[in-house]
This record gives C-alpha cells, structure tokens and sequence, in this order.
C-alpha cells in the first residue's frame, strides 16, 4: 500500500474513482484493458478519460502498456483504495493507523471505526503479488476459471475468510466480522498476543483452550488449515484464531490429512517450547466424534 495513502484517498476524485472502477471491472475479461472500454464504461468523453489517466499513472495507481494497442490495469494501491472507499461511504471506517502486520498473502492495518465506534483492523489480501501460477495451485477458491486476474484471486481469498467468520463468530473465538469489500476484511482486533511471541504461565490451560476452539469450528463445518502458533492470539480469558482464507470442509478429500497437520503444529509447539505431549490420535478422535 502507498504510504501517504491518507493524503492520496483525499485527492482522488469520482470521476477518478469511476475510471478505477472501470479498469478493475475490466480486468476480468482483459489482461490490458484497452482505453475504448474505460470510456464507454465511464460514459465520459475519450479526452477526459485521457487526462484522468494521466493523473492515476502519476499516482502510480495504474500501469499503461502500448505494445499492441493502449491498455491498462491496476496496482494493488488501487485496489486498496477502492475498497477503503467502500468501507468509508459504508461508514466503517473513518480513520487509517499504521500497518500492524505485513506478509506475503497480507497487509494489516489499524483503522478507527465510524457507525461502530471503536478500533478494528483493515486486513488487504495479496495473493496476487505471488506467481499467478502459484495462487492457482494453491486457492481451491478460483476453481476452474481461465481467465481471472490477480487482483481478483486476492477478492476470491477475502471473500473466502470473510464467509468463514461471519460462520465461525461468535461461537468460536475468531475476530468480529464486520465488512467485506474487495480484497479487504474489516474486522475486529484480535485480542492479546501471537502465541508465538508469549511465555504462558499455564500452558495445559491454553493448549485445552486452543483445541476446543478447533473443536468448535469442526463442528460448524469449517478446518483452518494453516494453523500454526503465529496466527493463534492468546489473552488472560483465552484465545482467538485468525487467518482463515485457506479453510476447508470436513467433507473435502484431503479434510483428515489437513486436520491432522494443523493439530500437530499446534502439539508440535507446545511440545518444543514447554514440553507437554499429547496423544494426537486422541485428540482427532475427541474432535471429530
């Protein structure tokens, strides 16, 4: 994300943000979408479109090609400031913080909320920064689509999350959903500290904690995946899990193997750090009995 983003959202106008959207629109039919459609998306006159164009390139919000004929598509800068749009006119944010977590599928933000009235978390997806081959292989979520952006495997992977916390919360202890658009998640903070960064004084305690709340998503349908003790938040009442784009079914082929591996990083670690061992066979049957 651009770093004087603030500044920037201030300065984009709609029709500028309508060109943004017609790009972005486009960008699932097109590698390079061709100027002809911007305009007769936007319905404005060629010209100005033009001189728009040139204000988003400077920007650096979009990249132009001429190789075979004039095209554009959006960076990922764009697309964050589309969806912080959205969360805006929607009335869940009214203020960006700082980047609190930065990886190579994701970027955290601190936001304050408006309607909600409290802090949250703006999480922006990336997948698509990696190969594109890559997050095909990997994201069972764009399925057998030939054509589809980067930008719109990052949406698929948000939207994805998204559905599995408004189905986990409150039930299992996951971060408040509160919007979706885009490649973007409003949610609330996760409470505490990663697991990975904290010396627990009663680790059984916290271990117990952590596979019931595994336990409990099983039972709404729903195995993490990518468990490990860095996306496990442990607090004084608890703990609470994130980053669940990767989820799977309990009816998927590969559901037990994948189950398996998430509960033996979380024994694995405990078993490193403070010496506790469990019966990992045990503990699968207890979750899915």
């Amino acid at each position: 994300m651009l770093e004087n983003i603030p500044e920037i959202f201030l300065s984009i106008t709609n029709k500028e943000f309508r060109v943004l959207v017609a790009i972005e629109n486009q960008m699932k039919f097109h590698e390079w979408v061709p100027i002809e459609e911007i305009v007769n998306f936007t319905i404005f006159d060629r010209k100005e479109v033009e001189y728009i164009l040139s204000n988003l390139a400077q920007n650096k919000l979009i990249q132009r090609n001429v190789q075979a004929y004039e095209g554009y598509r959006i960076y990922f800068e764009a697309y964050d400031l589309l969806a912080l749009n959205a969360f805006v006119k929607r009335g869940y944010v009214n203020a960006l913080g700082e980047i609190i977590g930065r990886g190579k599928e994701s970027e955290v933000y601190e936001a304050t909320g408006g309607i909600i009235d409290r802090h949250v978390i703006i999480k922006l997806h990336r997948e698509g920064k990696m190969s594109f081959r890559h997050v095909r292989t990997k994201r069972e979520t764009i399925g057998e689509r030939r054509h589809l952006s980067w930008l719109y495997a990052a949406r698929l992977a948000a939207k994805k999350e998204y559905d599995a916390l408004v189905a986990l919360y409150p039930k299992v202890s996951v971060p408040e959903p509160i919007d979706h658009n885009r490649h973007g998640i409003v949610m609330s903070k996760a409470l505490g500290q990663q697991l990975a960064h904290t010396r627990l004084d009663e680790p059984d305690w916290y271990l117990d904690e952590i596979l019931r709340q595994i336990k409990k998503a099983y039972e709404l349908g729903i195995i993490h995946c990518d468990l490990s003790e860095f996306n496990i938040f442990v607090n004084p009442a608890g703990c609470e899990i994130i980053d669940w784009p990767q989820f799977i079914k309990p009816t998927h082929p590969n559901a037990q193997q994948l189950l398996h591996r998430d509960i033996d990083n979380v024994l694995s670690y405990f078993n490193r750090k403070y010496r506790i061992k469990r019966d990992i066979g045990e503990i699968i049957n207890n979750i899915i009995t």
